[in-house]
Formats: C-alpha cells, sequence, structure tokens
C-alpha cells in the first residue's frame, strides 16, 4: 500500500490488472476502452482526479472491482464520487443515473469522454447493425438528458 492517494499511474495499472481479460462489444480488451476515456478526459482539460475516476469509471459495473474494494481505496473522495456517479445501476432508470452524474462534480466530463468512444465511428462500425443502431439511440438520449451536443 502507498503512502497517500494512488496515484494516476498507480490507479492505471489497477485499472488495467483488475479489466485484465475483458473485452468489450467489440472484441478488443477492455483496456483500451478506459484508456481512451481517461485520454479524452485529458483533452478535454480534465483533473488529474478526473483522469483517475475514468481508469476506474466501470471498474464496479463490470465487477472488476467491488463496492467495499473502492470505499477502502485510498482514493480522494472526490474521486470515489465520481467513479459511483458514472457507475450504472442494475435496474436504475436512465434518467436517475444522468441525474446522478449531473449533481456529482466532474463526473459530466467523464461520461463526455465516455459517450465519446462509445460512439466512434470507428468504433460502433464493427458491430451488427441492430447493434449498432440500439447503442446509437441509446448514447444519443444519454447525451439529451445530459445536455451534451450530439458529436
Amino acid at each position: 500500500m502507498t503512502d497517500g492517494p494512488l496515484t494516476l499511474i498507480e490507479v492505471e495499472a489497477l485499472a488495467r490488472a483488475a479489466h485484465e481479460g475483458q473485452t468489450d462489444k467489440s472484441g478488443r480488451p477492455y483496456a483500451e476502452h478506459l484508456a481512451a476515456v481517461a485520454e479524452g478526459v485529458r483533452a478535454r482539460g480534465g483533473t488529474a482526479e478526473q483522469q483517475a475516476a475514468a481508469w476506474l469509471h466501470d471498474a464496479i459495473e463490470d465487477e472488476a472491482l467491488t463496492l467495499a474494494w473502492l470505499e477502502a481505496a485510498e482514493l480522494p473522495r472526490p474521486v470515489k464520487d465520481m467513479i459511483l456517479a458514472v457507475t450504472k445501476r442494475p435496474g436504475e432508470p436512465v434518467e436517475a443515473y444522468t441525474a446522478r452524474i449531473l449533481a456529482t462534480p466532474g463526473a459530466l466530463l467523464i461520461k463526455e469522454a465516455d459517450l465519446a468512444h462509445n460512439t466512434d465511428p470507428a468504433r460502433l462500425a464493427v458491430l451488427d447493425a441492430p447493434t449498432r443502431e440500439r447503442l446509437s439511440v441509446k448514447y444519443a438520449y444519454v447525451r439529451s438528458l445530459l445536455g451534451l451536443a450530439t458529436p
């Protein structure tokens, strides 16, 4: 364990290890998505805390890490709050999910970077047409609830 909050490099290594063996909908290593979201946050002017949350944004939802782990982790409270904000809960209405993101300082930028990567045309192109259409509609609705312009 470290003597203080985990560094961004430690968070990246932890996220990569936690998602080891997982793939995205197109069959690519899941860590590629995490890296793209973290880079999207950085490129949009995000803080180191937002970048750390970006690396871990799917860890709880995908069961790569547990809520108990997150609560015990040596991460600043705002990082934990952003991770929890962008973690979709089973059966949760998308409207409640997006309201939580909007209510949590820093979380919107993480979700914006996540949506940008999820809707990347090259990434969507490898999916079958029904999946591509379903996800495009879903992501457009989420963007509208969050007040984000369509890319």
